[in-house]
């Protein structure tokens, strides 16, 4: 069985729609798919219902977190979309992504660069196919730097999304703008008290990060809060990161993740490059109460996977 536990669609910073998502899965070689968008699960509904007789997704989101300036990424998975605190959290987060981003094209203007509002917007609207809302309907909110960079790669500003976080949107950089984000350790216990289950992703670098590795004593205050598995298994993790993370998953008693990270063409679509072993999987998912996997070819109004069951 082959597992990948990361990855994202158009309904955040992908390039391809939560439905052609899980063609390129099953083209990988996948037999069970996380789709992780950053802060939503606005896309699971639609790549759900699109998902082959036979194929496991795993309802999940990407938290971004930070902690005393290092970005803190978080897995999280299999929790109810609607519990309260959750959701209200997720909402801040959302708002401020909209904050930012408008803050950053005011920045990019002033520099002399013709990016307009309504044009990250249509970018980053425009290309979600059907993915729709399902925690609340404020998913449209979601806009990521990667919009933006497009943008501007458009507007003659830089000559691809990455020399445009080089040049103005990465950290440091003439238009970057900071935005909220939750301290790590509350988001895992925001997500356990959800009844889903999370591993720290990416821990040794987040890829376009300026930011280390995340901290030894933070890691082990998230494992207390409940973080059930670091992704040691990451694309942009050397042999020597992969192992050290390896070591300290053991030695704190959670389990190892693998997974692609793919954006689809951002990350040059590697679904299925990393995977996660069918026993670490069994064991990571294990405790979670708020939502289950979800099997290719339920009914459509099974195919939400988001509401508890415990």
């Amino acid at each position: 069985m082959r597992i990948d536990l990361h990855a994202h669609s158009s309904v955040s910073d992908g390039t391809e729609t939560p439905e052609r998502v899980i063609d390129n899965a099953v083209a990988a070689g996948l037999d069970t798919l996380a789709l992780t968008d950053h802060d939503t699960v606005g896309g699971v509904a639609a790549a759900a219902a699109h998902a082959p007789a036979g194929f496991v997704l795993v309802p999940g989101m990407e938290l971004s977190c930070a902690y005393e300036g290092t970005s803190v990424h978080l897995l999280a998975y299999l929790f109810d979309a609607g519990h309260a605190g959750l959701a209200e959290e997720l909402r801040w987060i959302r708002a401020d992504r909209v904050t930012r981003a408008e803050r950053m094209v005011r920045c990019l203007r002033d520099a002399g660069i013709g990016v307009t509002w309504e044009r990250v917007s249509e970018i980053a609207h425009g290309t979600r196919g059907s993915g729709n809302a399902s925690d609340g309907g404020d998913d449209d909110d979601v806009v990521g730097r990667p919009h933006i960079a497009r943008a501007i790669v458009e507007a003659g500003g830089a000559h691809d999304v990455q020399d445009a976080f080089d040049r103005w949107i990465g950290s440091g950089r003439p238009a970057y703008v900071a935005r909220y984000a939750p301290d790590p350790v509350r988001a895992v216990r925001l997500v356990r008290a959800a009844g889903g289950v999370c591993a720290l992703a990416h821990p040794a670098r987040g890829e376009g990060s300026a930011t280390g590795p995340v901290p030894d004593p933070l890691v082990e205050r998230m494992v207390g809060a409940g973080l059930g598995g670091i992704e040691a298994d990451h694309p942009s993790h050397d042999d020597t990161e992969r192992e050290y993370w390896r070591a300290r998953a053991a030695d704190l008693g959670v389990v190892v993740t693998g997974s692609s990270d793919d954006h689809g063409a951002l990350t040059g679509h590697r679904l299925g490059c990393r995977t996660t072993a069918p026993e670490a999987f069994a064991t990571l998912v294990a405790p979670a109460t708020g939502a289950t996997p979800i099997t290719g070819g339920m009914r459509p109004d099974q195919a939400t996977g988001l509401t508890g069951h415990g």
